[in-house]
C-alpha cells in the first residue's frame, strides 16, 4: 500500500508497524513556468513520483525508505522571476528548510537522507558539506533524476533543457491528464554570445526572457508516454540499487 512509504499519505498506525526506516527521500523542485503545457510544479511532481516508485521498489530488498513532502521552491533566474506566479527561493532559506527537515528526521532517528533533485537551478552540495561537517554521523546526498543517465537512446531532441522532450515524455508516462499539448510552444532558445559561456570555460545565469520565447528550452512535440516510460524506468532502477547499497552495505 503507498500510505507505507508515502509520507503525505501515512497514518500514524500504519508508520509506527515497522520498526525503523532507513532512509527518507525528499523530492525538491520549483515553481515556474513550464513551456505552455506542463505543470508549474512539474519539477516537484515526477522528482516525488520517481521518488516513490524507488522507495516502493526497494522494500523487496529489505530497506525501509519514506518519500517525504515535495518541496517546491526552487532557484530561478532572472527573466523568470517576473513572470506571474514563479516563486525564486534564496539560497539561505532552501538551507534552513534543509536543515530543519534533517533536525528532524535526526531526533527522530533517522541519519539517511537522498534529495531527489528535479530543479536544474537548484544546488545543495555547499549546503551538504556544511551539514557534514555539523553532523558526521548523518549522511546527506543529493542527485538530479533528469542528469545521471543520458538522453541519448531515449529521447530524439539534441537541445532539451526544460519543458522539452524528456520531461514532457516523463510527465505523459506518470500523469497524461496534466499535459495539454495545444498549448505547448516549440521550445526554440539561444544561448550566449560569448563562447566561454556556452562551452562551460565559465557560468553565468541566463537571463530567461532573452533565451526562451515561451519559457521552453527544447521542442516537447516527439514526446510520447512510452519514451517517459523507459527512462523512468532506467532512472528508477539506479535509485533502487543506490539505496540498497547505501543502506545494506558499507560507505567506504
Amino acid at each position: 500500500m503507498e500510505s507505507s512509504f508515502n509520507i503525505e499519505t501515512a497514518k500514524w498506525g500504519e508508520v509506527k508497524q515497522l520498526d525503523h526506516y532507513d532512509i527518507a527521500l525528499l523530492p525538491w523542485g520549483a515553481t515556474e513556468p513550464h513551456n505552455g503545457h506542463l505543470p508549474y510544479c512539474t519539477d516537484v511532481i515526477l522528482s516525488r513520483d520517481i521518488a516513490l516508485e524507488a522507495a516502493e521498489q526497494v522494500r523487496a530488498f529489505g530497506v525501509n525508505a519514506m518519500v517525504l513532502p515535495g518541496i517546491p521552491l526552487g532557484s530561478q533566474n532572472p527573466g523568470q522571476t517576473g513572470l506571474p506566479f514563479c516563486i525564486h527561493t534564496r539560497q539561505e532559506t532552501q538551507k534552513a528548510v534543509l536543515e530543519d527537515i534533517v533536525s528532524s528526521l535526526e531526533r527522530a532517528g533517522i541519519r539517511r537522507l537522498l534529495i531527489v533533485n528535479g530543479h536544474g537551478g537548484n544546488n545543495f552540495k555547499g549546503m551538504i558539506r556544511d551539514m557534514a561537517i555539523a553532523r558526521p554521523d548523518f549522511l546527506i546526498m543529493e542527485s538530479e533524476w533528469f542528469a545521471f543517465i543520458p538522453r541519448k537512446g531515449y529521447f530524439e531532441a539534441e537541445i532539451d533543457d526544460h519543458a522539452g522532450e524528456q520531461e514532457t515524455s516523463v510527465m505523459m508516462h506518470y500523469h497524461p491528464e496534466l499535459v495539454r499539448m495545444e498549448f505547448a510552444g516549440e521550445g526554440r532558445s539561444r544561448g550566449f554570445a560569448p563562447a566561454g559561456l556556452n562551452d562551460k570555460t565559465a557560468w553565468a545565469p541566463r537571463d530567461w526572457s532573452r533565451v526562451s520565447t515561451d519559457t521552453g528550452i527544447g521542442n516537447p512535440r516527439a514526446s510520447t508516454p512510452a519514451k517517459g516510460a523507459a527512462y523512468a524506468e532506467a532512472v528508477v532502477a539506479r535509485y533502487v540499487r543506490l539505496l540498497r547499497d547505501v543502506c545494506q552495505g558499507d560507505l567506504y
